[in-house]
């Protein structure tokens, strides 16, 4: 039962330690593109990502190597520390929703779609938004290498290259997001979603432990033994799904910031316009729609694909997973762009027929 309490509070005291460095370390200071319902002014965040993961990973690996936890304890306690992240989750969500006024819909939708945009805390020093996908990447990370740390204790003579791979992709796609960060502020979770459950039990719960499901069962079996062109194929397919995902949301950050500039001095913004509005309709965003969705779905592909286990059915539910996740959304979003820009979405249609796949869809 002991074991069980400490697993359980765990995720709750990483999480306070987060908040505490996100608040302490420096940041720097950036103006978003969502702007203040009541002022209309641009919303300020500060953004530190990076500094706040590697003091955690700090910490950890401290607390580790003194002895004071073993290096695979969060593996250990994986299933309490699931139940925990679950509570906190539910209960983040309540206090961000119950007090906020309420919309014309069921109590239970608002609670799970949420009713404010873009709450900030602390005198604007914490965003929501921000703070919960910060905490889902950095607890992310501290799992799969407790996972890792697990696999190579148990497997150390002949550990799983596809389980090394596995975690050196997931890290890349970490580390990359949080240090471009401030383009997240231009990409639909910002401007679209609102603070409830699906965010707040997602970032708390979701990101952090079901994102790694193909290392709870991978991390506890043995090399099976998979052949250099798998290792390279899986990796390939990552990077396809990386380059169409950054590259389309580095597109779009340029063409809302700096929008003369081309995107690695090569493609540059070609665009549809009605006088008021414009739409990339060239580069990454004239392959398709939604476009940075296939590549999304195309890192998960790859991410499942280097375990060398295709048969592990488990490790499928994470693409499966933005498969339900990204097509519904990229219906959503096709209506409230079909509603915000009319005709000029029409025309942004016809140039680029494909919703989320070239040539295909």
């Amino acid at each position: 039962m002991t074991d069980f309490i400490s697993g359980f509070f765990a995720p709750w005291l990483v999480y306070a330690l987060i908040l505490a460095l996100h608040l302490v370390l420096p940041a720097r200071g950036v103006i978003g593109y969502v702007r203040d319902q009541k002022t209309g002014e641009r919303l300020g965040y500060r953004l530190n990502g990076p500094a706040v993961l590697a003091a955690t990973l700090c910490l950890w690996a401290l607390a580790s190597w003194t002895g004071l936890l073993p290096w695979d304890w969060l593996y250990l306690h994986r299933w309490s520390g699931l139940a925990g992240s679950c509570a906190l989750g539910l209960i983040a969500s309540l206090t961000v929703v119950a007090p906020a006024e309420p919309t014309d819909r069921p109590f239970l939708a608002d609670l799970f779609l949420g009713r404010l945009e873009n709450p900030q805390f602390f005198g604007g020093r914490v965003d929501a938004k921000m703070f919960l996908y910060l905490v889902g990447a950095t607890m992310l990370t501290v799992n799969l290498l407790s996972f890792l740390a697990h696999h190579l204790m148990a497997f150390g003579a002949d550990p799983s290259p596809g389980v090394l791979l596995y975690c050196f992709l997931f890290l890349w796609f970490i580390i990359d997001y949080l240090v471009f960060e401030n383009v997240h502020l231009y990409t639909y979770d910002l401007f679209a979603e609102r603070v409830g459950f699906k965010l707040a039990w997602g970032c708390l719960t979701f990101y952090p432990y079901f994102y790694c499901v193909g290392l709870w069962v991978a991390s506890g079996l043995q090399n099976p033994g998979m052949a250099p062109w798998q290792l390279i194929g899986s990796g390939c397919v990552f990077l396809a799904g990386w380059v169409l995902s950054r590259g389309a949301n580095l597109q779009k950050f340029l063409f809302k910031t700096r929008p003369e500039k081309a995107l690695l001095g090569i493609l540059k913004p070609e665009t549809v316009s009605d006088g008021t509005h414009e739409l990339l309709c060239g580069g990454f965003w004239g392959l398709s729609r939604h476009v940075n969705y296939l590549g999304e779905i195309l890192m998960a592909i790859g991410l499942t694909l280097s375990l060398g286990r295709p048969d592990l059915w488990w490790a499928w539910l994470y693409p499966l997973y933005y498969v339900a996740l990204l097509i519904p959304r990229e219906r959503a979003d096709e209506r409230r762009c079909a509603a915000k820009y009319g005709e000029l979405w029409q025309e942004y249609v016809r140039r680029v027929p494909r919703r989320i796949i070239p040539w295909l869809y």
